[in-house]
């Protein structure tokens, strides 16, 4: 599904500034990978994930989803192959005059889906997370753990096969961090593929497959099963 060949970026190139985020870094994902990327400040693993979701242009090398070779596509093409990758942040990013319905509905709106079909999106994926009782609540209303799981609830909503999790649990204490970890194993349970940067050991142990970056390289890789 996911096929990363020789990727380089450098950030501010030539600069006092110059930062060698990701060195000739190959990864080959299949359908259905549950991965945990570790590696501590500045290995490069987000800058990883930011290159997965097309967030911006590497310098070489390729990334190709599903035989589709993202530096070949046209800017349609693009938008519609990066409606199958979803991202998690670790912030929620929330909006705060917005229930929770509403922060679930908005990157539906940019989709097109009409009103009545995003509703029933966001109702169903709030449910999934277990926030059936909270959908009328704002996030000043409720707690860390719950935003974030709105959070999740906004990603997957329109049921992307790709999720991307940057640092999900990185705000959220011991038990919040279970329970949006047990929701990230059900997503994958689902068929989703799950990729979750992390720079915690017990996190990465949680997945089927571990991948330690360091410098921008793949150190390490190997299962967990």
């Amino acid at each position: 599904m996911l096929k990363i060949e020789h990727i380089s970026k450098t950030f501010n190139p030539g600069t006092i500034n110059e930062k060698k985020a990701l060195r000739e870094l190959s990864l080959e994902l299949a359908d259905g990978d549950f991965v945990t990327v570790i590696g501590g400040n500045g290995a490069g693993k987000s800058t990883m994930l930011n290159a997965i979701a097309g967030s911006f242009q590497i310098d070489s090398g390729k990334i190709v989803i599903d035989g589709r070779d993202m530096a070949a596509l046209s800017e349609a093409e693009l938008r519609a192959a990066r409606r199958d990758i979803t991202m998690i942040f670790q912030g929620f990013n929330l909006i705060s005059n917005l229930d929770a319905v509403g922060n679930v509905e908005l990157p539906l709106v940019y989709r097109g889906v009409s009103k009545n079909e995003r509703k029933q999106l966001a109702m169903e994926a709030l449910k999934s997370v277990g926030l059936e009782d909270r959908m009328k609540h704002k996030p000043n209303e409720m707690s860390g753990g719950q935003q974030q799981r709105v959070a999740v609830a906004r990603a997957v909503a329109a049921k992307p096969p790709i999720i991307l999790a940057d640092e999900p649990t990185g705000n959220l204490d011991t038990k919040s961090t279970q329970e949006i970890m047990e929701i990230l194993k059900e997503l994958h349970r689902s068929g989703r593929t799950v990729i979750i940067i992390t720079h915690d050991e017990e996190i990465a142990s949680q997945a089927h497959r571990v991948i330690r970056i360091l410098d921008g390289r793949i150190e390490e890789d190997y299962c967990n099963r």
